[in-house]
């Protein structure tokens, strides 16, 4: 029996002819169109014994492999004698410049599913039809061609053969793979404690297809601990794939360094890094027009070459490995990560190419997805994240700007209908410069919906100025809302709120977890992890299922005796500050002068911070010190805790940070590059018209709206950033927490047990 290798037509027909004969610009357009509508326009009215979304597969054997082909065709019509495959095409492209070999790629998905269905079915010959109809004035055009059974084997022969050597690399790929696993030790001599119960449980949940909630200490090794059971189950062929998903860059190069020690003890393993496109980009601005981009410029010409060439070399994909790659070949690296992506073992990413539906990977189809498994890193992320990625907003200035550049077209009549809403929505708002709403705005989604076909149109122009690329943010904003409404429900609130003197309409998605219940439950087993998942139940009421998942909770390996915690109880209320600032000074100057090292002190905000900080490196301007600034690169973050230096016995160093920035977690200064962590705070988020309405919200729902809107969020970060200090069996250090509250039953209830014996500054 020859191996097989199952794949579908589509992927089939684009591997291919990723050639230039698609125009770039017609193929950006029609994958931003949502052709749905059009599709299902067509197809009603089909004739009584035509059939659609026909399900089609064969199976061809070449070179020791049984290649499985499968797809579902648009349409399949019978007229007398005739049997026709229809294969529908949505665009926004003018149907004049559309002949009848403008895209091979149509005719070529189209040829594999005649030759599909004439072979299941004996015919000698079949017609195939390509339809393409136009989103905005649903105009079609049809092109149809007539193939006898042995034109379209060969056709299909000739791609099979194409495909083979790509497919034979992946094929031995995973031979090794599977070896390499099967004989793979724990790449540590020891586990700790606590470490070989985490692991247990993600291997066991993941051969239950169940869901895991699991709550382990900081330091206690959660990156290899989940990522190493997940890989010996895919060795045993319970899964394909691992998404490991990530909330910041610095937990991501976590990832990768867990990956390296597994190929350090013989793993063969496929394992790629998706960078955010402006991080990446090898221009100086993102502009992804083959006019502006010679790295999108024929692109689909190199992508085969270069995606067989990184796959011969390399095993561990990093940003760096994609970019030395992506410039020998001269590709986009951020579409090469994604095209990598597809055929890789492992995807380390951003939670939000998983969960945003604006942005996500379309290119995982389903049944990808059902055998693929999400280990969700510093899982108490999702929460706020999920809540802005099912979230969506729109302003009225570009409307009206864009109203003002376009005048006299088309563009400019759809633009001033949404300028009017606004102006009529802000007649509505109160004295306090807000309107809350409970009902999705139908008629502006209605207006936005008559919008996007006639703003890519005009994207389509080949003029490149500041009106244009206002025009593009505003249709991205535009498609993203109106892809946001089909989401809304109860769990939704809509707010208006007045910026001066402009009106912002923000669809506000109060409680993700319906939405990220659904996204999961396309995927074998989601494993949530994090540290600081207190109070448990607040987090799986907000991400999971508490009535099916499984929950885990892991004490520290680490003694009592490591960590010192002190409370100063004053006051960091708002209004206090000023007040209170000399206790705090006070409380530094104590600290510094009985002990030498490296301290990090946490602030909720930057006004606040910088105020503390002028203060003291006046008073003290012979201890060194560094502040965090907002929208540091990474260049200056990793300035930043270079700072953290060994060996500081005899010397003191401070370094300034925000709650629930990019220094309060993932980061692992070992062993004495930190002797000191102090929270100013309890980390409570700023008074808002968001967080009162979510509080309002839960309130009504039978939970404590404040806890669920402010402290469990700012408890989370105190948590977070305390957990810096203490990362090995050998750490030692102080934990100092600068609040009253700090001394409350509810916050006391929310600590951690080693935080719990403390004394009273």
């Amino acid at each position: 029996m020859l191996p097989e290798i199952k794949l579908s037509v589509r992927t089939l027909v684009e591997y291919v002819y990723s050639s230039g004969s698609i125009d770039n610009k017609f193929r950006t357009v029609t994958t931003m169109t949502e052709g749905t509508k059009a599709h299902k326009a067509i197809q009603s009215k089909y004739e009584e014994a035509d059939q659609k979304e026909v399900f089609l597969k064969t199976e061809i054997e070449y070179e020791k492999l049984n290649f499985v082909i499968e797809g579902r065709c648009d349409g399949l019509l019978f007229r007398g004698d005739d049997i026709i495959i229809d294969e529908i095409k949505s665009t926004s492209r003018d149907l004049s410049l559309i002949d009848e070999d403008s895209i091979p790629v149509h005719w070529a998905q189209a040829k594999v599913y005649a030759y599909i269905y004439a072979k299941d079915n004996n015919l000698q010959e079949m017609s195939v039809q390509l339809t393409y109809i136009h989103v905005v004035t649903n105009e079609q055009k049809k092109f149809q061609k007539r193939f006898t059974f042995q034109e379209l084997g060969q056709f299909v022969n000739e791609l099979v053969q194409n495909y083979s050597p790509y497919a034979n690399l992946i094929y031995q790929h995973r031979l090794k793979r599977d070896q390499s696993i099967s004989a793979l030790p724990f790449p540590f001599e020891n586990y700790r404690q606590g470490q070989r119960k985490f692991a247990g449980a993600i291997y066991q949940t993941i051969t239950e297809e169940a869901n895991i909630f699991a709550k382990a200490p900081t330091g206690i090794g959660k990156t290899i601990s989940s990522i190493y059971p997940t890989v010996k189950a895919l060795g045993e062929g319970k899964l394909e794939r691992l998404f490991y998903l990530t909330a910041k860059t610095i937990t991501r190069q976590n990832a990768e360094e867990a990956f390296n020690h597994l190929k350090n003890k013989g793993l063969v393993f496929s394992a790629v890094t998706i960078t955010a496109k402006d991080k990446v980009c090898f221009k100086e601005e993102t502009i992804c027009q083959k006019e502006y981009c010679e790295f999108a410029n024929g692109y689909y010409d190199r992508i085969n070459g270069a995606v067989l060439d990184i796959f011969s070399h390399e095993t561990f994909i990093s940003r760096t490995t994609i970019e030395e790659y992506a410039r020998k070949h001269r590709l986009c690296p951020f579409e090469f990560s994604l095209d990598l992506a597809f055929v890789a073992d492992a995807i380390i990413c951003d939670y939000n190419y998983i969960f945003d539906p604006k942005v996500s990977l379309k290119r995982f189809f389903d049944d990808h997805k059902k055998k693929s498994v999400l280990l969700i890193d510093e899982a108490h992320n999702l929460v706020d994240r999920a809540r802005e990625m099912f979230s969506a907003d729109l302003v009225k200035s570009n409307f009206l700007t864009l109203k003002r550049e376009y005048k006299g077209s088309a563009l400019s009549d759809s633009v001033s209908k949404i300028n009017k809403y606004f102006i009529e929505i802000k007649k509505k708002c109160s004295e306090k410069g807000f309107l809350i709403l409970d009902e999705l705005q139908a008629h502006l989604v209605e207006l936005l919906e008559e919008f996007i076909p006639i703003a890519e149109i005009e994207l389509l122009q080949p003029t490149k100025t500041d009106e244009q690329q206002l025009l593009l943010d505003t249709y991205f904003a535009a498609t993203g809302f109106v892809r946001i409404a089909k989401l809304y429900d109860e769990r939704y609130v809509t707010y208006v709120e007045i910026e001066n003197n402009d009106v912002r309409l923000k669809m506000f998605c109060l409680d993700p977890s319906y939405l990220l219940q659904q996204i999961r439950k396309k995927f074998r087993s989601t494993i949530y992890f994090s540290a600081t998942l207190l109070p448990l139940t607040y987090f799986l009421d907000m991400l999971g299922d508490p009535k099916e998942d499984y929950t885990l909770s892991i004490s520290s390996p680490f003694s009592k005796e490591q960590t010192e915690v002190f409370i100063q109880p004053i006051s960091t209320r708002f209004r206090a500050r000023e007040h209170t600032k000399k206790q705090i000074l006070h409380m530094l100057s104590n600290l510094v002068r009985e002990r030498r090292g490296n301290f990090l002190i946490f602030f909720p905000s930057y006004q606040y911070m910088k105020s503390v900080y002028e203060e003291f490196t006046a008073t003290y301007p012979e201890i060194r010190t560094f502040i965090q600034t907002n929208k540091m690169d990474e260049v200056e973050r990793e300035q930043y805790l270079n700072e953290f230096k060994e060996n500081q016995s005899e010397n003191v160093f401070i370094g300034f940070a925000v709650l629930g920035g990019i220094f309060s977690e993932g980061v692992d200064l070992k062993g004495d590059r930190l002797k000191g962590v102090i929270v100013v705070g309890v980390g409570l988020p700023q008074l808002c018209l968001e967080r009162d309405i979510m509080k309002d919200y839960f309130q009504s729902k039978g939970k404590n709206g404040y806890d669920y809107a402010y402290v469990y969020p700012g408890m989370n970060k105190v948590l977070q950033a305390g957990g810096r200090l203490i990362r090995s069996e050998t750490d030692t250090g102080v934990i100092i927490l600068v609040d009253d509250r700090f001394l409350t039953s509810k916050y006391q209830s929310l600590m951690p047990d080693e935080w719990r014996d403390f004394e009273r500054i």
